[in-house]
């Protein structure tokens, strides 16, 4: 059994920075936290366990993207170069491009191509302290093309040291072969596509675009009670251009989480604080397609509802791999507190994948999962923009990534 003790180090165990020790130490044995506290309260059975000194440095439990679509295939950079240029989003829908043009790619994607691009993807997160990871699927929407991008979703889990969960989100929007007959494909995903997934150990929880552009509540709920034949727990995409109510049906159906929510109103906030639904708010969406309409954050605050902050990563709307981007753009768009996003990417985010047990925090008799920061206060986690800051990923004990001086290092 490997036991080491990670001491010269300042500790935030819960992604609180008001509650954090000083000078604390860690004990782990055989990957999991068998003690931590203060260093001069380290108890004497682990006096002669050998150390690791980190030098100062900050340790935060590893962070949470707890909202990304991070499998896909190819990009839509000259559609972003189109509508900079001025051409609307509709003329490009009409051009074949849009959500259609990336359903095309992944469809068209193999396996592995699919797997090599993602990872690209992934491996900027995991090199900022990102220990745990939601991928969602809603790129393929047929069952073949669905099942291939939760796939490699979960081949990207057993290739890298992050937990990866995965989402059902065949009802992300409708395909071109269901054109008009948005009841038919929403029969489709119910009665043959998500069974056929769950059954084969794909999906982790079940999610669903609510949206005046996305399904109904109508057919919404048809997915929600779906899930719930499979003992599968749900999310929703809700609030995001218009208020529609998603939030409140999210709530009732005890969600793990309601995300977006820029048009969220009290009643919404009311009913996910009573269902203990987190609001999961994604900055780098809000930013890339200029909304102005800010989420409710006063509200959320007043009712006490807890708050996530994620990446979205996806090709259309944030195309983001950095999660502390995200905590500066939380704070400066959202005015969002760093205590806020702190616990927005650990504990909070954690609880929106339903992982608090896993995630989100540092305890004894948790698995040793933790991020070390180069930094003198973690206030620098939500204010450097694009400097690197974590010097070393710590999982179940064993250090996965070091910052290098000029090359990746993940191993």
């Amino acid at each position: 059994m490997k036991q080491t003790v990670w001491h010269h180090l300042k500790l935030c165990t819960h992604g609180d920075p008001t509650h954090t020790i000083d000078d604390a130490a860690i004990a782990v044995a055989d990957g999991r936290i068998a003690w931590l506290g203060a260093a001069r309260e380290l108890p004497d059975a682990y006096a002669q366990w050998a150390r690791e000194d980190l030098g100062g440095a900050w340790v935060t439990p590893g962070l949470v993207d707890c909202h990304t679509h991070l499998v896909y295939g190819g990009q839509r950079a000259d559609e972003f170069a189109q509508r900079l240029a001025g051409v609307s989003y509709e003329e490009i829908a009409r051009q074949g491009g849009g959500i259609v043009s990336t359903v095309r790619a992944t469809r068209a994607a193999d396996e592995d191509t699919l797997f090599r691009e993602s990872a690209a993807r992934l491996e900027p997160l995991l090199a900022e302290g990102v220990t745990a990871v939601e991928i969602k699927s809603g790129y393929g929407l047929d069952l073949d093309s669905e099942r291939k991008m939760l796939r490699v979703a979960r081949r990207l889990g057993e290739r890298y040291p992050v937990s990866v969960y995965t989402t059902f989100l065949g009802a992300h929007a409708l395909p071109p072969e269901f054109a008009g007959r948005a009841d038919d494909y929403i029969a489709d995903v119910c009665e043959r596509m998500l069974p056929a997934l769950a059954d084969e150990g794909l999906v982790d929880a079940v999610d669903v675009f609510c949206e005046r552009i996305g399904f109904s509540l109508a057919q919404s709920e048809r997915v929600f009670e779906a899930a719930a034949r499979r003992n599968l727990p749900v999310k929703m995409h809700a609030e995001q251009l218009s208020n529609g109510g998603g939030a409140a049906l999210a709530a009732r159906h005890r969600a793990l989480s309601a995300d977006h929510l820029e048009f969220l109103d009290e009643p919404g906030v009311v009913a996910m604080k009573a269902a203990g639904t987190v609001a999961v708010l994604l900055p780098g969406a809000y930013y890339f397609i200029r909304e102005t309409q800010l989420p409710p954050i006063d509200l959320l605050r007043k009712h006490g509802v807890p708050i996530a902050i994620s990446t979205d990563s996806n090709p259309g709307t944030s195309p983001a791999t950095s999660l502390l981007l995200m905590m500066n753009m939380a704070t400066t768009l959202f005015r969002m507190t760093v205590p806020e996003v702190l616990q927005g990417v650990t504990s909070h985010a954690a609880r929106a994948l339903g992982r608090s047990a896993r995630h989100g925090a540092l305890e004894a008799g948790r698995s040793a999962d933790f991020a070390v920061w180069s930094v003198s206060t973690l206030a620098e986690l939500a204010y450097w923009i694009g400097r690197p800051l974590c010097a070393r990923v710590v999982r179940a004990g064993e250090t996965v990534y070091e910052r290098p001086h000029s090359s990746n290092a993940l191993r």
